[in-house]
């Protein structure tokens, strides 16, 4: 794209330009691009810093000699990426055991002859990253680290003779469709970060004879599911931790905190209530606060690199000298973040909540509360085989349930004794008084309850007790 197609790019905040921001607020605007003639993009982002520098020069003489010192120093304290313009949409999703499929396409404006058309798929963690050491007082040098697991490796001829003669492909178009089944065992989910990344792709090789090789490449996501309606992602996480607030050797008291969420497993986009006391014991205010931090760590070679943010936070209100403050599941919301890294071997995204409170004058009392980014949510009533929390919910809803005002009716007499037992039933407790008076009395007061009698229902309970005015019946008549 050349200066001549563009007419105008420029970048426009929706404040003044001399508007002044603070911590938390959003800065917005637009990007305005003008163009001559109809152009190709391939792609178009803003990125956002801000960047504290220092730099000065000092000079001093050695002997006849002028020697120049050139001091530098920055600190960078936010930086943000937006893509505006992409050039493709977001690539397809994959887990372990799916199978890939497509289609390889070759427009040809004339007559080709072709030596082949190969496929290869290839998914590969790799970590790099460089640190500076010194051998003395003179001498410096950069060490470089590095590793990388493999995870997909398929190949697959397409096109090609079988005798190793070249192929006459007439123009037009043609496609060779493909497909291959990703492995059985688990993957790791596709990952980029500042000092390694997971990726997946499928690369396609065009061999012609005295021609350079035309290569064109495909990367495709894998998100391997993590299921959070499991018992150990269920389990409630709990702790308590204090501190005694000291500056220098005079001692201000003790700050404590206890702190519980109902499970380990969220996915995004929830909301985490977080219960928690904070007793301050202090002479001073100390203020409350939550955090959800992201840790990648990246391994090679025996050595660990780590890099923290924090993904989203919860500030409390303040907690006077000998007070105590307590949440009642005060909410804090998961952004948009990718899925815990946890079983590959050189790298790690792991997630913690961290509930804590800033002691003026003295380093802060932190609380962590391990958690586990899923991929899949929590079912709305629970699983009969995940896990006890689950089966518990399910227990409970069963004794919610309302108790029929009419109990169910009991099985004919018939299907609980055999012809045999009622006819000695019958002949056994035949009466030998005189009748002629029955319907002088009361009719319940003749009728027998079954000897053979069938199972309750549910339990040895009843279910619908008599009322208490009511006389009982003898049950072994």
């Amino acid at each position: 794209m050349t200066f001549k197609t563009i007419k105008r790019f420029k970048l426009e905040l929706d404040e003044p330009d001399d508007a002044v921001y603070a911590s938390g607020e959003i800065v917005s605007g637009q990007v305005v691009l003008e163009l001559n003639r109809e152009t190709k993009v391939h792609s178009m982002k803003v990125i956002g810093r801000g960047v504290a520098a220092a730099h000065w020069v000092e000079d001093h003489s050695v002997g006849m000699n002028a020697v120049y010192n050139d001091y530098t120093s920055k600190i960078t304290y936010f930086r943000k990426r937006q893509h505006l313009i992409r050039e493709i949409d977001s690539p397809p999703v994959f887990s372990s055991g799916d199978v890939v499929s497509g289609k390889v396409v070759l427009d040809l404006a004339g007559e080709c002859k072709v030596e082949s058309l190969k496929l290869h798929a290839e998914g590969f963690a790799k970590v790099y990253w460089t640190e500076s050491r010194s051998a003395g007082s003179s001498t410096a040098y950069t060490q470089n680290y590095s590793d990388e697991v493999e995870y997909l490796n398929r190949r697959e001829v397409l096109l090609q003779a079988d005798n190793g003669e070249l192929i006459l492909l007439p123009a037009g178009r043609h496609e060779y469709p493909f497909s291959f089944q990703l492995p059985d065992e688990t993957l790791v989910t596709s990952f980029e970060g500042k000092h390694g990344s997971v990726r997946y792709w499928v690369k396609v090789k065009l061999h012609r004879p005295w021609a350079t090789v035309r290569k064109i490449k495909k990367e495709f996501t894998v998100i391997e599911p993590i299921d959070i309606n499991t018992p150990a992602l269920l389990a409630p996480q709990a702790g308590s931790k204090d501190k005694m607030a000291r500056v220098w050797y005079h001692n201000f008291g003790q700050v404590s905190i206890t702190a519980k969420i109902d499970r380990k497993g969220y996915t995004p986009g929830e909301v985490i209530p977080v219960f928690a006391e904070f007793d301050n014991a202090t002479s001073r205010s100390v203020v409350p606060k939550a955090y959800i931090t992201q840790t990648q760590t990246f391994l090679a070679r025996g050595t660990m690199k780590q890099k923290r943010a924090v993904v989203a936070t919860l500030s409390g209100d303040v907690v006077g000298a000998r007070r105590r403050e307590t949440w009642h599941g005060r909410a804090i919301k998961i952004p948009p973040v990718g899925p815990s890294i946890l079983q590959c071997r050189i790298i790690k995204v792991e997630y913690m909540l961290k509930v804590c409170v800033d002691v003026p004058g003295t380093s802060k009392l932190c609380l962590e509360l391990p958690l586990v980014m899923g991929t899949i949510p929590l079912h709305p009533f629970g699983s009969r085989t995940s896990s006890v929390s689950s089966q518990y919910s399910v227990n409970l809803e069963w004794l919610r349930m309302a108790i029929p005002e009419q109990p169910e009716p009991p099985p004919d007499y018939s299907s609980v004794v055999t012809d045999e037992e009622a006819e000695q039933n019958t002949m056994a407790h035949r009466p030998e008084e005189d009748l002629s008076g029955i319907m002088e009395h009361p009719l319940r007061a003749f009728v027998q309850e079954f000897r053979f009698r069938p199972p309750p229902v549910y339990c040895e309970v009843d279910p619908n007790p008599q009322p208490l005015n009511m006389r009982r019946r003898c049950m072994t008549c």
